[in-house]
């Protein structure tokens, strides 16, 4: 527990933290990278090239202080990226590394200003949070674990089938090498697929999404390939899986992770809202309702470029002829001739919140949404606009976790 005075000074403190808090974390990063080379084999660094990690990093250092009196109140968002955590082999050894680059990083930035006392302040800090994450990790270690057909770590899979979706998705179906039993998961849940790329000197580490639902013999995931353009390079990742990955080769994965599920309980409808390669989780979600059989309204609206990228349509058309609580639309940005021509699309151009309300009877229910950043904030807006409460919108953010509503500032969003 910390005392009055020390989070009296942490919480003194947190406007220049904001202020500077993107600069902070790029120089923490620098000298922990260079300090400790080794832990490249954990962090995405395609996220830190981009910016996305340090930003995501100043925004929870922000959080955090604002919140040091009433720490509980952030133990949500502190499941979900520790979640993240389990799923890369985070441990609690990882910690003090952190620290010590992130103390050293506010001390050189704030220059006169981070005098030994606020240091000391924020090294308290640092230490009780940190147990915090500490203790749910370790929760979540032992659960993964302790599961009938569970498993700490990282677990060598067997590629058995490879399918492609579309001109840009391709699922993989994964068999335990060992021969052994899978978990159960939650049909929103993704493992973090490892592989050691030729040339590379450290090992990737990616998230992918469960595509498929719970009880296989097999674990699913269908990996959009990203080619990169417009400034941006291609996906290390991907790229490899799809060129080089064939049936019969080895990964390795961790058990599945994520708090981005789905409720099943109640009675109220389902919408489920997906962009691109954000239909991963929805058709796991789908699929599992279909199984089943569960009595209630679901709805299934997805947005894609057009019909060439557009994966898994016929799969998706099948369920919902077969249950008469199912409805899909698809809307298409550009849709090509053949799009036209066979009918494949229910909207041209974007979703819009006009659309959206001619669609759905009224805004009851929960709303499930997941695709590129844009795509989720758009979609965000408009179920706020139509009044549809906090509490019934649930999303999942591919790369460090935010909120879709920038204006909320204190909401704890990345690993520390």
């Amino acid at each position: 527990m910390l005392d009055p005075k020390t989070m009296e000074i942490i919480k003194s403190t947190a406007p220049v933290l904001k202020e500077q808090g993107a600069k902070i974390t790029q120089q923490f990063y620098q000298r922990m990278f260079s300090r400790h080379p080794e832990l490249y084999n954990i962090f995405n660094r395609s996220n830190q090239r981009e910016g996305k990690q340090p930003q995501a990093l100043a925004d929870t250092v922000y959080a955090a202080a604002a919140h040091i009196d009433r720490l509980e109140e952030i133990l949500p968002v502190v499941e979900r990226i520790a979640h993240k955590h389990r799923a890369l082999g985070v441990r609690p050894e990882h910690y003090p590394i952190v620290g010590e680059n992130l103390l050293w990083a506010i001390r050189n930035v704030l220059g006169e200003a981070a005098t030994d006392e606020v240091i000391a302040a924020w090294e308290q800090a640092y230490d009780a949070i940190a147990d915090v994450f500490i203790q749910v990790e370790k929760g979540m270690y032992e659960t993964a674990r302790k599961q009938l057909g569970g498993w700490d770590g990282f677990r060598e899979f067997t590629v058995d089938r490879k399918v492609k979706e579309s001109e840009v998705i391709t699922s993989f179906y994964l068999k335990p090498q060992d021969g052994g039993p899978l978990p159960l998961f939650q049909p929103g849940q993704y493992i973090t697929v490892r592989v050691r790329i030729p040339g590379d000197e450290y090992i990737s580490l990616r998230h992918y999404t469960l595509s498929d639902s719970p009880g296989k013999d097999t674990f699913r995931i269908s990996v959009k390939r990203e080619d990169g353009g417009d400034g941006k390079p291609a996906g290390t990742v991907s790229t490899y899986l799809h060129r080089n990955i064939q049936v019969g080769d080895q990964v390795e994965l961790t058990a599945p992770a994520g708090d981005f599920t789905l409720k099943k309980e109640g009675t109220e409808p389902i919408i489920l809202l997906s962009g691109g390669v954000g239909l991963t989780p929805m058709i796991s979600m789908l699929t599992t309702l279909a199984e089943q059989q569960v009595e209630r309204d679901v709805t299934y609206i997805h947005a894609a470029l057009n019909g060439d990228v557009h994966a898994m349509r016929d799969y998706v058309d099948t369920l919902v002829k077969d249950h008469p609580r199912f409805r899909s639309f698809v809307c298409y940005e550009q849709p090509t001739e053949q799009d036209r021509l066979e009918g494949r699309f229910d909207k041209e151009g974007w979703i819009d919140g006009p659309w959206l309300q001619s669609i759905l009877p009224d805004h009851r229910g929960n709303f499930y949404l997941c695709g590129p950043l844009p795509f989720m904030k758009a979609m965000y807006r408009l179920l706020k606009e139509w009044g549809v409460e906090e509490d019934r919108i649930h999303y999942e953010v591919f790369g460090p976790t935010r909120h879709l509503d920038e204006s909320q500032q204190v909401t704890p969003v990345a690993a520390i």
